[in-house]
């Protein structure tokens, strides 16, 4: 897979040429695992079409969109291990971290304006989800309330990082 998303993923996950003991290991474990997230999947799929119960295959169908961006991201990852290891010229998928050095204002400011967001939406989640307290047991809405404070606790980590990288020393 290039970094558009196309090319034939087994050809591309290849062993990288030259790479260190370390390198291999690393690819060895990315690739192994994106064969079990594959074998995951499936199975997940086939669960959903398998179940007579829509609440569970509604709930399948949020692991399956969570496995395949797991599947996306190990892909990356070993492309861009490869991409490192082979010194090849091209950007990797995944890029390195330059929030230092680019526009370090900029991410400061635009991390701690998204971050403000987050928090603000984080409680009214939390807000939210006490208010659907009493149908708990009889729908989905409130573990779908407790997964989106995940997501949001996890986009909250994510900003945190790009800021806390910001503010390091340009090297």
């Amino acid at each position: 897979m290039n970094n558009n998303g196309n090319g034939n993923m087994d050809s591309e996950l290849a062993l990288p040429i030259g790479a260190s003991r370390w390198e291999r290991e690393i690819f060895d474990h990315l690739t192994q695992h994106i064969i079990q997230e594959r074998e995951l999947l499936a199975e997940y799929v086939d669960a959903a079409t398998e179940t007579e119960s829509r609440a569970l295959a509604y709930l399948i169908g949020l692991l399956v969109e969570d496995e395949r961006r797991h599947h996306r991201l190990f892909q990356q990852l070993a492309l861009s291990l490869k991409a490192s290891a082979e010194l090849q010229p091209d950007s990797p998928p995944v890029p390195r971290i330059d929030f230092d050095k680019e526009n370090r204002a900029e991410v400061l400011e635009m991390t701690e304006r998204l971050l403000e967001r987050e928090e603000g939406d984080s409680l009214e989640l939390k807000r939210l989800r006490k208010e659907l307290s009493d149908v708990e047991d009889t729908t989905l809405w409130g573990l779908l309330v407790e997964l989106m404070e995940r997501d949001t606790d996890k986009h909250i980590a994510i900003l945190r990082f790009a800021q806390r990288h910001a503010r390091r020393p340009v090297s």
